[in-house]
């Protein structure tokens, strides 16, 4: 099932990334870019970075200066993992081209790789919550807490997984149809953010 091979790239690119556990390390994908493992373990890199950018941004005592500097690099990180997004979609949209659509096929609310979008945040989830349970700094009641939100997390994963596998395969068989829309972010965009365009020369 493609959702179980996706996640196991996801648990991947997150073990690799603990290894160092640092936002400044060096990038490096194990994968051919050829491959779809290219863009899932690099699509969960991202995650996984701006998962920790997150956490120090919060940090209340933050150098104002340090976090101007931490929110370009989430913005930027956004813009990334859009992108990896529509990567992902348009290997599919080139994997299923040939399929021949039924008259009465109908559209999912989300494409493929918007879906995988969210395994790929549920698994960082799975991963920092197993954390805390493993905490042996922590109190009792905090374990039990993480380990009744972690169960909930696991039947997450079950239920989006089965979600995934059953959409790709409506798809390969002409159930369901592809229509992907580009992300038309306004704010990166010196032409259509207001602010960008008023600096402008």
């Amino acid at each position: 099932m493609f959702s179980s091979f996706a996640f196991g790239i996801f648990e991947e690119s997150i073990d690799t990334y603990h290894i160092k556990d640092d936002v400044y390390q060096t990038f490096s994908n194990p994968y051919p870019k050829d491959k779809i493992e290219h863009l899932l373990y690099r699509k969960n890199w991202i995650d996984t970075v701006q998962w920790h950018y997150e956490d120090i941004i919060r940090d209340p005592e933050i150098e104002p200066n340090a976090a101007l500097d931490l929110k370009r690099k989430i913005d930027a990180s956004n813009q990334d993992r859009t992108d990896l997004v529509e990567y992902i979609d348009s290997y599919f949209l080139q994997k299923y081209q040939s399929v021949e659509v039924l008259e009465d096929a109908t559209i999912n609310t989300e494409s493929p790789a918007w879906a995988i979008d969210r395994l790929s945040i549920l698994a960082l989830k799975i991963y920092h919550m197993q954390e805390e349970v493993n905490r042996e700094d922590a109190t009792p009641e905090h374990v039990e807490k993480c380990q009744t939100k972690l169960n909930i997390l696991l039947e997450q994963k079950k239920d989006l997984s089965q979600a995934i596998d059953q959409l790709l395969y409506d798809i390969e068989a002409g159930r369901k149809f592809m229509k992907v829309y580009k992300q038309m972010k306004m704010y990166n965009d010196d032409e259509l953010n207001p602010v960008l365009r008023g600096q402008k020369s």
